[in-house]
């Protein structure tokens, strides 16, 4: 492990105290929430009895549907065991996760790919087709910071404290944060698709970092939004994701996003290890997973994720976008790498192409990722410009 992997690790462990690397039986690892386990709400009782004698307490979180369990620390047991027991469990099988973590860069030694840079001010996408449909389109990131792009929209007036973007006093893209990241990609979907209607919502800290629980806890509140709006969401983006330590998805996870319907096409990028283990929530066959190409846009990029399960591929070195303005470096604007930044171009790809040919998101999908008349990478997927 180098000196930086190794740092990037030993500072996330002294933010996130309850957070642990765990070895898989696969020899893999994976970071997650000590002692904790999720399970489906339907499930809770079940899973509760068959570990009582481990469990110190149980959260019962009816707004997501889901029971975290509390191990005993110390309890002489180890998750991952627990977790196989209640997913063939003889009473029947459970949906149960481990509390893995999440990232804008998928690993502590990950991405998104290098340091951010500033670049020159870009003109803010407008639409040039005023017949083009109203598209609605989902950011689940960091979070927001107000820029000139932004301001003044409607859907930014509909954006409330809890979605901002919070940017701490020290900013060191060295080692953690990744202030910024939701901004510079909501700006790179705009750019594909200036009518979308962009609904925020936020499940990573400054530094980039959040679990799976925090993620259900985003999509459910984006569902009610949804809900009490009565509008269908066209796309979502999620520039996240992470490992799990036995290479399995989370049931939880792809239940929650099974609920947005058939309608919904979600982007997910597919991670910056440069690695083909699945990498999720990417690899879930209802997901686009998007890898990143270099900035010829006909040669991966060395850090992308790569392999059987990657459904599409766009630039993703070396992009300029919106982001914030510090005052004394960055005044609006970066240049950065990374898979996160490769999903939201096909994310608007799909969302633009369907507001203007007045296509449902699906169709858009359909035709833009058509693998007989697109070109394609082997264990890359098909090329979106």
């Amino acid at each position: 492990m180098t000196l930086d992997r190794q740092a990037r690790l030993e500072r996330l462990l002294a933010r996130h105290r309850d957070a642990v690397l765990s070895e898989g039986p696969n020899g893999t690892s994976a970071l997650h929430r000590k002692d904790q386990l999720l399970v489906a709400a339907r499930h809770a009782d079940r899973a509760h009895a068959a570990v009582e004698r481990f469990t110190e307490r149980r959260d019962d979180l009816l707004e997501v549907g889901v029971t975290r369990l509390h191990l005993r620390p110390g309890a002489g047991v180890e998750p991952l065991e627990l977790l196989g027991q209640l997913r063939t469990h003889s009473d029947g099988p459970m949906a149960v996760s481990l509390n893995h973590l999440l990232r804008g860069e998928p690993n502590y030694d990950g991405g998104p790919y290098g340091l951010p840079k500033p670049c020159a001010p870009m003109p803010k996408p407008t639409a040039v087709d005023t017949s083009a449909r109203r598209v609605f389109a989902g950011v689940i990131d960091t979070g927001i910071v107000s820029h000139p792009w932004f301001t003044g929209s409607d859907w930014f007036a509909q954006v409330s404290p809890d979605q901002l973007d919070p940017i701490p006093a020290e900013v060191d893209y060295e080692l953690e944060t990744q202030t910024g990241h939701g901004t510079f990609v909501a700006g790179t979907l705009l750019r594909q698709a200036p009518t979308a209607f962009l609904m925020i919502e936020r499940a990573l800290g400054d530094d980039g970092v959040g679990d799976e629980l925090e993620l259900l806890r985003a999509l459910s509140r984006l569902r009610s939004r949804l809900s009490s709006s009565e509008e269908t969401l066209d796309v979502l983006n999620l520039s996240l994701g992470g490992y799990t330590v036995d290479d399995e998805p989370s049931p939880l996870l792809a239940e929650a996003l099974g609920r947005f319907g058939k309608q919904t096409v979600i982007v997910v990028a597919a991670g910056n290890s440069g690695s083909n283990r699945p990498f999720w929530p990417a690899t879930l066959k209802s997901c686009v997973a998007v890898g990143a190409l270099e900035t010829d846009g006909a040669r991966r990029a060395e850090f992308s994720n790569h392999g059987w399960w990657v459904d599409a591929c766009s630039v993703g070195a070396n992009v300029c976008g919106p982001f914030i303005d510090d005052g004394h470096e960055f005044f609006g604007f970066a240049e950065w790498s990374g898979t996160s930044f490769a999903a939201p171009r096909v994310a608007g790809a799909i969302a633009g192409f369907a507001a203007s040919k007045h296509l449902s998101a699906v169709e858009a999908a359909e035709s833009l990722l058509d693998t007989a008349s697109r070109q394609c990478h082997p264990d890359f997927g098909v090329v979106v410009e």
